[in-house]
């Protein structure tokens, strides 16, 4: 039997070398037999002599065991054994306690030959089990993991001895990778953050060092992972046609998620039409018709993947919505200059198709950039400019116009246009007008308001002795007490004035003082006139501003 602790290499060259061995005489020759558990083998009797009737197997050493198989005609008690050609040992369903040392013996009168032979018995390897976790199988066999898991590969194998066993990694398109190799029935290893890189052939082989035979198993390793998100929805129109388009995309995983679109809040009962639009890809796009649609209804995409991500899958949903419009009902331009026409989209979805028409008999004929026209837009606004206006071509209505799959709406602009204003007419105008204003509240201050008249010609002419007196017509309503007074004060005033053209005149007569000149005697003079004349002011107060 085989004892553990023995070199199966040295073993394996014992055998190779057995012929080079020289003779030992009566002790025989040795040899090193390998067998497989389970098959048959031939221990070959050598240097037998062909004179010798009877040769007799010993399963170890003779005369410390009986003999195993005679050819003396004695059957063996184990019906695996027998002979070939009358000397060698077959042995059929080789098992692992049949191992050890065997001796074969020649029986003659003159000579007792014997050889000796050590059969080593290997098993194995098999039943191989190899486990890939966590991984889940699909219906071909193939496996595939989360990326996000630390995935353990393990593998082991029965096999006497002990096996060679190892793990190698082919990827698509590649040359075979080693992962790991031991001297054991088992080797574990652990991947964490795995990528599509890692997709491929995993094979794990045992090896029995002593017979070299192998078992392999292959396992085909997918790496999965959903999205990282959620699901992105959106409404859009059709290119060609007045079709609503609506988005579902869910990127970023492998294999491709799972979209269905369904209505939101739709009636079973009473409506036929049910939107149930399943496909396995990042972007799922379903077209519709107009003929169902209206204005504030929605749809929901339900998003799943093979990964499972949560317990609740993830959605999104878009609601449709007919255009809404603003813009400027009035827009005036001048001849021979440029105008911008904006129109805005308050609301829409999907986005609404803007243009304008020029004439409203003609809904078709849209207005296209030109020589004179340049329609421009940037996201939700719409802008038409007109050069070089012309009163004859360009005044008139427009039509701002938007379309989408759920509703159509306009909207209509004004356009006036006028001659160039004379801005030198206009500044003079005005500055006519100006002064026209000043005059009339000049007029209107003095007749309201006389007694400033009266104070500026006192002050302009101090020897006058002339009074103006004005009465105003309104001033019969007064009472009579009043109108007394004003006379009196009336009066006075015609007395100071007289009495001052007395003094100014005796002054006059006399000789002023030497050194003294007769301009700087009335400069003198006045101011204690006008003193008094605006002391007796004063004093009249009410009196004097209602006369």
């Amino acid at each position: 039997m085989w004892v553990p602790g023995w070199n199966p290499a040295a073993l394996l060259l014992a055998a190779g070398l057995w012929r080079l061995l020289p003779g030992r005489g009566a002790a025989g020759t040795e040899e090193v037999i390998v067998g497989e558990a389970g098959r048959s083998v031939v221990l070959v009797c050598r240097n037998v002599s062909q004179k010798a009737s009877e040769v007799d197997w010993f399963h170890g050493d003779p005369g410390a065991v009986p003999p195993l198989f005679s050819s003396n005609a004695t059957l063996p008690e184990d019906a695996r054994l027998s002979l070939v050609d009358n000397s060698s040992l077959r042995i059929t369903a080789l098992r692992l306690q049949d191992g050890g040392n065997y001796t074969c013996r020649e029986v003659l009168k003159e000579t007792a030959r014997e050889h000796r032979v050590q059969l080593l018995v290997a098993s194995g390897p098999s039943r191989m089990t190899v486990t890939i976790s966590p991984s889940t199988a699909l219906p071909n066999g193939t496996v595939y993991v989360d990326k996000r898991d630390a995935v353990t590969f393990n593998c082991t194998s029965d096999s006497h001895p002990v096996p060679t066993v190892g793990w190698t990694f082919q990827p698509p398109s590649s040359a075979l990778e080693m992962f790991t190799e031991v001297n054991g029935s088992t080797t574990v290893f652990t991947l964490s953050n795995l990528s599509l890189s890692f997709q491929g052939n995993y094979s794990c082989s045992a090896k029995n060092p002593l017979s070299g035979s192998n078992q392999t198993s292959t396992t085909e390793l997918l790496v999965y992972y959903p999205p990282p998100s959620v699901p992105k929805c959106w409404a859009q129109t059709a290119q060609v046609g007045l079709m609503l388009q609506l988005f579902c995309s869910w990127p970023g995983g492998y294999p491709h998620p799972v979209l269905q679109w369904t209505e939101e809040g739709r009636d079973l009962e009473n409506s036929s039409w049910v939107v149930n639009a399943t496909g396995s890809v990042d972007t799922q796009v379903e077209t519709l018709n107009t003929s169902r649609l209206f204005h504030g209804k929605g749809f929901k995409c339900v998003g799943s993947h093979v990964v499972k991500q949560e317990k609740v899958e993830p959605t999104c949903t878009v609601q449709i919505t007919a255009p809404s419009l603003e813009t400027e009902p009035l827009k005036t331009c001048f001849v021979g200059g440029t105008v911008t026409l904006t129109c805005r989209v308050t609301e829409s979805n999907p986005p609404a198709r803007i243009s304008w028409l020029r004439n409203v008999s003609q809904p078709e004929a849209t207005i296209q950039s030109g020589e004179r026209h340049l329609v421009t837009q940037e996201g939700s606004v719409s802008n038409l400019t007109i050069q070089n206006c012309s009163h004859a071509t360009d005044e008139g209505y427009y039509v701002c116009k938007a379309e989408n799959p759920v509703g159509l709406q306009e909207v209509y602009v004004s356009l006036t246009v006028k001659k160039p204003v004379n801005i030198v007419g206009v500044v003079g105008a005005v500055v006519v007008l100006l002064l026209l204003g000043i005059l009339i509240l000049s007029g209107i201050v003095l007749y309201y308001n006389p007694l400033l008249c009266l104070k500026g010609s006192m002050f302009r002419n101090q020897d006058s002795t002339d009074v103006f007196m004005l009465v105003d017509s309104e001033g019969e309503e007064e009472e009579a007490e009043e109108e007394a007074t004003g006379k009196s004060n009336a009066h006075r005033v015609t007395a100071l004035v007289n009495e001052n053209s007395t003094q100014t005149a005796e002054s006059d007569s006399s000789e002023p003082p030497r050194g003294t000149s007769a301009e700087d005697v009335e400069r003198e003079e006045r101011p204690a006139t006008q003193r008094q004349i605006l002391s007796f002011l004063a004093e009249m107060d009410g009196p004097v501003d209602g006369s």
